[in-house]
Order: C-alpha cells, then sequence, then structure tokens
C-alpha cells in the first residue's frame, strides 16, 4: 500500500534522478532540432516544423498505450521500474543517432531525422509514463507529493541548465551549424546525459513504497473515458497542455534569437542560465508557498510570473542582451512554480480515482498526462516554425542566410508574445480544479 509516512531522503533523491532524463529529452531537441533542420539541412520553415511534430504526434497515440501496459505489468521488480531502466537507455541510445544521419540531400536529411525522432518518441513513452505514474503510488501524503514534485522540479531544472548550455556549446565548439561534426558529437553526449539520469532513476527507487491496488478492469477505451470524465485531472490537464504549448515555442526559439536577434551564439547559453538558475534557487520556496496557500494558487501566480516574463522577452528584438537575460530571470521563477505544482497535483487527481474505485488506473491518467505534455511542447516549435514562415524567415545549410526585418520581428513575438498569451490563457481551465480545497 501506498504510505502517508515521509518518504526516505534517498528515495526523493533517486526519483528526482529520473527529471536528467526528462528535461534533457524535453530540452535540447525543441532547442536545437528547428536549427538544425532549417540552418543545417536547409529545409523551409514550415517543413521543419511538421518534421519535428510528427514523432511527438506519434507520442499523443502511444503514451496512453504505455500507460496501460505499465498499469497490467507484474514484474517482480515493481510494476513501474523495469520501464525505466528498458525504455530510458533505449532512448539514450537513439538520441545519439539523432544527429548522426545524412545532411544531404535535404530530403533525405528529413526522412532519416523524421525516423530517428520517432525511435526516440517510442523509447521516451516507454520511460516517461511509468515515471510519471511512480508518486502516486509511492505516497498518498498531499505534502509528501509536493516535497517529491519539488525534488524532481530542482533536478529537472539543473538538467535543463546543463544539457540546454552545454549542448549548444559542444555544437560551436566542433565548428557551428557549417559542419556535421559538431550536431554528432552533441547527440552523442546527450545520450550520455540521458543514460545517466535513467540509471540513477532505476537504482534509486529500488527502496521505494509501491501500491498494492488491483488492475484496473475493463479494455483502454474504456479506461480512457472513465479518465476523459474526471473533471478535476481535465481541467489541470488542459492548462498545462495549453503551457507547455507556449514554453514549447519559447524554446525553440533560443537559437533564433542568439544568432538573429543579440547576434551571439553563445547568447543562447546565457539565456538558459538567467532563465533555469533562479528556477533552482526558487523551487523550494515554491514547495513552501503550497504548504501554507495551496497548490492552486501557487500554480496561478507562477504561471502569471511566467506569462510577464515571457512579454518582458519582447525586449530581445532591441539587441539588448541585458533586458533579455532579467526578462529571463522572471521566466525561470515563474516556470519553477508552474511545474512543481502541477506535478505535485497530477498524482492528487490520479489517486483519488484508486481511492475511489479501488482499481490502478494510475498509468493511463499519466500516459493521457504525457500525452498531452508531449503534444503541447511537440507543437511549440511547430507554432514558432509558422510564426517564421510568416516573416519571411529564410533557411540556408550554413546560417547565415540575411534575415528581412518581418523575419526578425517574427521571431521576437514567436519568442516573447506567443508563450506569454498562451500560458495565461492555460489558466482559464484551471478554473474549473477543485480537488486542491477538498483535499486540504
Amino acid at each position: 500500500m501506498t504510505t502517508t509516512e515521509p518518504l526516505a531522503p534517498g528515495v526523493r533523491r533517486g526519483y528526482a534522478l529520473g527529471s536528467v532524463a526528462t528535461g534533457t529529452f524535453g530540452t535540447v531537441p525543441g532547442l536545437l532540432l528547428l536549427p538544425y533542420l532549417t540552418d543545417h539541412l536547409g529545409i523551409a520553415a514550415i517543413a521543419a516544423g511538421a518534421i519535428v511534430l510528427v514523432p511527438k504526434a506519434w507520442d499523443v497515440v502511444l503514451n496512453p498505450v504505455a500507460g496501460r501496459i505499465s498499469d497490467r505489468s507484474t514484474h517482480p521488480a515493481g510494476r513501474r521500474r523495469p520501464f525505466l531502466l528498458r525504455g530510458g537507455l533505449a532512448l539514450a541510445v537513439c538520441f545519439a543517432l539523432l544527429f548522426a544521419g545524412p545532411t544531404s540531400p535535404g530530403w533525405l536529411g528529413g526522412a532519416y531525422v523524421v525516423l530517428a525522432f520517432l525511435a526516440c518518441a517510442t523509447a521516451y513513452a516507454f520511460f516517461q509514463v511509468p515515471y510519471v505514474a511512480m508518486p502516486a503510488e509511492m505516497t498518498s501524503d498531499y505534502d509528501e507529493r509536493t516535497r517529491l514534485m519539488s525534488w524532481r522540479v530542482a533536478v529537472l531544472a539543473l538538467a535543463i541548465l546543463v544539457s540546454g548550455a552545454t549542448a549548444p556549446m559542444v555544437v560551436n565548439a566542433f565548428g557551428g551549424q557549417e559542419t556535421t561534426a559538431g550536431y554528432r558529437l552533441m547527440g552523442v553526449y546527450v545520450g550520455l546525459l540521458l543514460a545517466v539520469g535513467v540509471a540513477g532513476a532505476w537504482w534509486g527507487t529500488r527502496h521505494a513504497p509501491q501500491t498494492r491496488t488491483g488492475l484496473a478492469s475493463g479494455t483502454l477505451r474504456e479506461q480512457l473515458r472513465v479518465v476523459a470524465h474526471a473533471p478535476d485531472f481535465r481541467a489541470l490537464l488542459t492548462c498545462f497542455v495549453v503551457q507547455a504549448l507556449g514554453v514549447g515555442a519559447l524554446l525553440a526559439g533560443v537559437a533564433y534569437v542568439a544568432d538573429d536577434l543579440l547576434d551571439s551564439s553563445a547568447a543562447s547559453t546565457f539565456l538558459f542560465a538567467a532563465f533555469v538558475g533562479p528556477a533552482i534557487l526558487v523551487t523550494p520556496l515554491w514547495e513552501r508557498y503550497a504548504r501554507t496557500r495551496g497548490k492552486k494558487p501557487g500554480y496561478v501566480l507562477s504561471s502569471v510570473l511566467l506569462s510577464l516574463g515571457a512579454l518582458a522577452l519582447l525586449s530581445t528584438r532591441t539587441g539588448e542582451a541585458g533586458w533579455a537575460y532579467a526578462a529571463a530571470v522572471l521566466v525561470g521563477i515563474g516556470y519553477a512554480g508552474a511545474q512543481v505544482f502541477p506535478m505535485a497535483m497530477l498524482p492528487d487527481a490520479a489517486a483519488r480515482d484508486a481511492e475511489r474505485t479501488g482499481e490502478n488506473r494510475v498509468g493511463v491518467y499519466t500516459g493521457v498526462w504525457t500525452a498531452g505534455e508531449t503534444l503541447g511542447l511537440a507543437l511549440g516549435p511547430g507554432l514558432f516554425a509558422l510564426v517564421l514562415s510568416s516573416g519571411g524567415y529564410v533557411s540556408s545549410t550554413d546560417g547565415d542566410a540575411a534575415q528581412p526585418e518581418s523575419a526578425l520581428d517574427a521571431i521576437a513575438i514567436g519568442f516573447s508574445v506567443v508563450p506569454a498569451v498562451l500560458v495565461a490563457a492555460g489558466l482559464i481551465w484551471l478554473r474549473r480544479y477543485r480537488l486542491d480545497e477538498e483535499t486540504r
């Protein structure tokens, strides 16, 4: 059974290590894959956006299936843990191959990326869905779930900082966008980061408590129907997916802002440091806020800060890096809370169903959740690419194409206004979430 006792510190830290993998895979493709397609393979922006989207859209179908499979697992090592190692290591290998394909002709390179990214997305589903399902089965305590998510988000922020800052550095150190070597070495480097996070989470949770609720009856379609009719989960999921769309667009714009607006490839590293550094520091404060004020009020406040910070990033159009870094700090403060609170609210919603029915369909809940998150983060670069295309962005094979003023305007708008509006819009659906008040 799940426990209301505090989890051992080692279990919290071990579980949090999985965010090395989730943070890295959630960041690097969104940061570098679109520029790789447009500025190295010479693929048109709108086509590149579709290439990034298609494999991620596959996860929308696959993730609930992965959740259902893990729900019904009877492996002696645990219902979820074996999937962490198998899916996670497969992800590490597939990512190392993602940037290792042909670069000409462009259509062949694009086709290779689609297939390799599809393999990554498939492996990631069988790691991410069981991983996200674990907190609901490790503890039934409302505040302990927030503490667990605070550890996870702190490591997530650190993973985003390390991978987001260093992956472009590896590319630039070995020739930048003009050569293939930098991208290929970066793929291997990121694959190693993924493997470290996967192995750490698998080993660190070996003593974690596990629920013993019965397996959910019925077909996957019937289980999805039950999940779809859970009003609190539906409200929380919709808010999170809309905001993930905005975050995905913001991440996709970093490299373009650095190269075309701030005129410095190194600026992407500084933007990530300004963005993620504060997130690591304020995560414990958001946990304290949840204990005193509740998770939903914290989610609202952090979303407002994230939206205001994103809007302030419009200052990148002036080319003044200082204002951009200041705005990125505000984004990071809001982003930390906008991760801690929904991640802590998800197991509340999933576990409530298990408590009510005595059946475990946590994997289906988290499969739907991660499918929505994946779709949002995948649509984000596609949306940014659409904004680029509307501004007349010029693709190239060496990253040196001169951009018209309309394209520079599009970069700034896609990087700031679009994410700000989407993050704020998500709060419309959050108003319908009631479980926080009922739990407390």
